[in-house]
């Protein structure tokens, strides 16, 4: 970590979210059910919060931000490619894990650790024949799902996600 950790808290369709960072780069992402905190004007956590808010808005696909994420060089690995995933696509944890080199259980697995979801789109992958498959954040195969539909993956009410056996 470079400088000091740094939080703040943000409002946002799929719930209220923490972001911490340290005066470089954005460490985390992750539902809470703490009260909001404005970053501080200017701070890296200030710019992502903004894309952030533009995302939500539909006013944003990419995010421009520098990242560091905790975990092992294979959980790295599958986040970086998770970041190539296009906005609005999809892919699933099988093709993810033969463009590793991996197993899928693994790819879920490093899926399910990533600490900046949404920046690092881990909702854009799914199980095996188009199921939705799990999701580790805010209300899991809910969140997902409202996540993918932002973004035009998914049609809406009475798609192929709106039945429970594919949470």
């Amino acid at each position: 970590m470079t400088g000091a950790a740094q939080r703040c808290v943000i409002d946002s369709p799929v719930g209220r979210l923490a972001l911490d960072a340290d005066a470089a780069q954005l460490l985390r992402v992750a539902w809470t059910a703490a009260r909001p905190a404005a970053p501080a004007p200017g701070s890296l956590l200030a710019r992502a919060a903004e894309q952030l808010a533009e995302y939500f808005a539909g006013a944003r696909r990419d995010f421009d931000l520098p990242l560091q994420p905790a975990g092992t060089a294979f959980q790295r690995r599958v986040w970086d490619a998770l970041r190539r995933i296009p906005y609005g696509e999809t892919t699933s944890y099988g093709a993810l894990a033969a463009g590793l080199g991996s197993a899928a259980r693994a790819v879920g697995g490093a899926c399910g650790a990533n600490p900046i979801p949404i920046v690092i789109p881990c909702h854009r992958v799914l199980a095996g024949h188009g199921r939705l498959g799990g999701f580790s954040g805010g209300r899991g195969a809910e969140t997902k799902r409202a996540l993918l539909r932002r973004e035009g993956a998914l049609a809406g009410p009475g798609d192929l996600f709106d039945t429970q056996a594919t949470g």
